[in-house]
């Protein structure tokens, strides 16, 4: 169910990971252990991370996701500049609204220990009810992102479900 009730877990949560190389199993996925442990903590019901290729396979893993209609899904990788990243090609046409400033926060968290984070092009945001956002694909990366959702993730949750304030 994807509530935000006080004393009730926040709802499903899924997690994709951008990675040719992780996917062709030539090295571990190190940023979805990061991010499900994360969201589990923060009361989500979260399943093992989706690790996909780069590109097209990435818009097929959120589409399947969003049919199960969790609170969240967070992604990690592809987010750059290198010709098959296109995680922010795959989100962007399943959002309702975007929301800029958590893409902002997570840059400007990042950019606090690298100039490269000015490079992350990933995107936040509604698709219906559900949070989607693109989290960088490095494990730094990752932790400045989750950083910033920290102490706003209860509430993004009981706003986008309409349970705010109760």
């Amino acid at each position: 169910m994807n509530t935000c009730e006080p004393g009730t877990e926040l709802g499903r949560a899924g997690v994709v990971i951008a990675s040719t190389r992780a996917a062709l199993g030539v090295y571990d996925d190190k940023t979805g252990p990061i991010i499900t442990d994360w969201l589990a903590e923060h009361g989500f019901d979260v399943t093992a991370p989706i690790v996909v290729p780069d590109g097209p396979p990435v818009g097929a893993a959120l589409r399947a996701l969003l049919m199960q209609h969790p609170a969240v899904v967070l992604t990690s990788g592809g987010t750059g500049l290198s010709p098959t990243d296109e995680t922010p090609e795959m989100t962007l046409p399943l959002l309702d609204r975007e929301i800029p400033g958590i893409m902002e926060a997570i840059r400007a968290a990042g950019l606090a220990k690298t100039p490269m984070a000015m490079l992350s092009r990933g995107h936040a945001g509604a698709a219906g009810l559900t949070l989607i956002v693109n989290l960088p694909g490095s494990p730094a990366g990752v932790m400045d992102g989750l950083a910033v959702l920290d102490p706003i993730i209860k509430h993004l949750c009981e706003q986008l479900s309409g349970r705010h304030g109760h």
